[in-house]
C-alpha cells in the first residue's frame, strides 16, 4: 500500500511540473496576430454554415463536466466548439472554418456530410429505422455482398458489429472457439478496444485497467524508428516463435496486429514482419486477425485494406471507423468455415447490421469507388508525406516522417539521437495550429506524434496549407 501511495504522489507530480512546463511555453510565446500578412491561407471553399443559435462553448463545457465521465477529456487550453461540417472542413460556433486533419479519429473517410452517405440515411430513416435481424432486409444483405467483394480469398462471410471494439471482441473470441486454444499474441504499443478481452490485447498501460486480462502474449513491436532492429521485420517475428515455444503449449489460438498502429503514433509494421509472423502462427495452428479498424477503407491509398501492404491474407478481419463515416458500425469478415463456430449456441446483435447504419456503409462503399478516393488518398497522401519529410530536414524537433496514403504521423523530439519525446512541445504546436485554422490528432506511447488522418477528400491544396501552418507554428517556437 505504502509503495502504492508512493508512487501515486510520484506520478501527481510528474504531472504537476509538465504542468508548469507547458503553461511556461505557452506564456513565452507571442500570441498569432489576425493582421499577419505572413499567415498561411487556408484554400478557398464553398460553404458557408447556417447561423449556430445553440450553446457556448463554455457551457457546454460546464454541463459535461457536470454530467458526463470525468475520463473524458477535450484536445486544447480552449477547446473548439464544432456545430457544422463538410467534406474536409469544420465549422465553430462563430462560423469559423477549419480544416479537419484528424477525421473524426480516421473515421470520416468520405468528407463531413457527404450528399450520397446523408440522402441515403434521411431516406431509410424515414422509412425504417430499427426492426432485428431476426426479419429479412435488403439493406443488410446488399451490404455484406458488397463488403465481401472487397475481400480478398475465401473472407466472404460478414457479421455486423456497432464499433471496433465489438468486432475485436468477437474475432478474438471466434479464433478461440476455431482452434480450442485460449493463448492469442498481441503487439506491444497495439491498441485493439477497451473492453474485457481487446484491452487484454491492447499493450499501452494509459489504456489498461487493472482489472483480470488473461491469455493475451505481447510481442516485440516492428518499429522502425524506436525498435532494437529497425526495419528488418523477420528478426522481430523470432519473437513471436519465442512466446508460442516458451510462452504457451505450443498452440495458439491466433495473432493479432493493426497494419498500421493508428492510436500507437502512426506505426508502420517493418516490412516482411508479417509473412513470417504468419508463418509461426499457422505451425502453432493459430489464425490471423487483422485489425483495419483505422488502416482500411482505402486510407494507404496504396491498398484498399492495410494488410495487403504486407502480402498476407488474413483468416479474421474486422473493421469500423471509415465503414460508416462516422455512422456506429462495425464489422468483423471470415471465411464460412471459421463462421461455423458461432453456430454451436445462439450470436445475436441487437443493432448490429441495422438498415440505418448498413445503408450508410453500402454508400461508403460506393462514394470511395465513384470519387476514386483511393487514389487520392495515394496522390494527395504521397505529396503531403514528401513535404513532411523537408519539414523534417528544417526542424531538428522533427525525429520521424511516417505512414502512408492520409494515414501519417509525425513524431517530436527534443534530441533526436537520444529520441526524446517532445510531449510538451507538440502541445504548444497543436494549439497554434489550431488557432490558425488546423485541427490535426495526437497519439504514440509518449502523446508526442501527429496522427494526421483526414478526409481522404484532402486536396494537395489542404496539404500545403497544413504544412504551412505548422511550419509556422514551428518557426515562432
Amino acid at each position: 500500500m505504502q509503495r502504492f501511495v508512493v508512487g501515486r504522489v510520484s506520478q501527481e507530480k510528474h504531472f504537476l511540473q509538465w504542468r508548469r512546463s507547458l503553461s511556461q511555453l505557452v506564456q513565452n510565446k507571442a500570441p498569432l496576430q489576425e493582421n499577419d500578412l505572413l499567415l498561411p491561407k487556408m484554400p478557398p471553399f464553398d460553404y458557408s454554415p447556417p447561423p449556430y443559435n445553440g450553446p457556448s462553448a463554455a457551457d457546454i463545457l460546464q454541463k459535461r463536466k457536470q454530467y458526463l465521465s470525468p475520463s473524458i477529456f477535450c484536445f486544447y487550453n480552449q477547446p473548439v466548439n464544432i456545430v457544422d461540417g463538410k467534406m474536409q472542413y469544420l465549422f465553430d460556433e462563430k462560423g469559423r472554418r477549419y480544416l479537419d486533419a484528424f477525421g473524426g479519429i480516421a473515421t470520416v473517410n468520405c468528407g463531413h456530410c457527404h450528399p450520397d452517405v446523408v440522402d441515403v440515411i434521411v431516406k431509410q430513416i424515414n422509412r425504417l429505422q430499427h426492426s432485428t435481424v431476426l426479419y429479412l432486409n435488403h439493406a443488410i444483405a446488399d451490404f455484406a455482398e458488397a463488403l465481401a467483394s472487397k475481400m480478398p480469398g475465401d473472407l466472404k462471410v460478414v457479421f455486423f458489429t456497432n464499433s471496433g471494439t465489438e468486432a475485436n471482441e468477437l474475432a478474438m473470441m471466434m479464433a478461440r472457439l476455431y482452434t480450442g486454444c485460449n493463448d492469442i499474441i498481441s503487439l506491444r504499443n497495439a491498441y485493439h478496444g477497451n473492453a474485457a478481452g481487446t484491452m487484454g490485447a491492447t499493450a499501452q498501460r494509459v489504456w489498461k485497467f487493472n482489472v483480470v486480462q488473461t491469455g493475451v502474449h505481447h510481442a516485440l513491436n516492428p518499429d522502425p524508428y524506436r525498435g532494437m532492429f529497425g526495419s528488418d521485420g523477420e528478426k522481430y517475428a523470432r519473437d513471436v516463435q519465442d512466446l508460442i515455444d516458451f510462452g504457451t503449449s505450443g498452440h495458439v489460438a491466433g495473432f493479432i496486429s493493426e497494419a498500421i498502429q493508428g492510436v500507437g503514433g502512426i506505426v508502420e509494421l517493418a516490412p516482411g514482419y508479417l509473412p513470417a509472423v504468419y508463418s509461426s502462427i499457422k505451425k502453432a495452428g493459430g489464425l490471423f486477425i487483422a485489425d483495419e479498424v483505422q488502416s482500411g477503407f482505402a486510407r494507404t491509398g496504396s491498398h484498399f485494406w492495410g494488410f495487403e501492404s504486407q502480402g498476407v491474407v488474413p483468416d479474421i478481419v474486422t473493421m469500423a471507423k471509415g465503414i460508416g463515416n462516422g455512422i456506429p458500425l462495425g464489422a468483423v469478415v471470415t471465411t464460412p468455415e471459421i463462421a461455423e463456430v458461432l453456430t454451436r449456441r445462439n450470436y445475436f446483435n441487437t443493432f448490429g447490421g441495422n438498415p440505418v447504419c448498413t445503408t450508410a456503409g453500402h454508400a461508403v462503399l460506393k462514394v470511395i469507388e465513384k470519387e476514386k478516393l483511393q487514389e487520392n488518398a495515394y496522390v494527395v497522401g504521397s505529396y503531403l508525406k514528401e513535404r513532411l519529410l523537408s519539414l523534417k530536414d528544417k526542424y531538428e524537433i522533427i525525429g520521424d516522417v511516417r505512414g502512408r496514403g492520409l494515414m501519417l504521423g509525425v513524431e517530436f523530439v527534443t534530441d533526436r539521437k537520444l529520441k526524446t519525446p517532445a510531449n510538451v512541445e507538440i502541445l504548444h504546436i497543436m494549439d497554434q495550429m489550431k488557432e490558425m485554422g488546423v485541427l490535426v490528432g495526437k497519439g504514440g506511447f509518449y502523446g508526442n506524434v501527429f496522427r494526421i488522418t483526414p478526409p481522404l477528400c484532402f486536396t494537395k491544396e489542404d496539404a500545403d496549407f497544413f504544412v504551412d501552418v505548422m511550419d509556422y507554428a514551428m518557426s515562432k517556437m
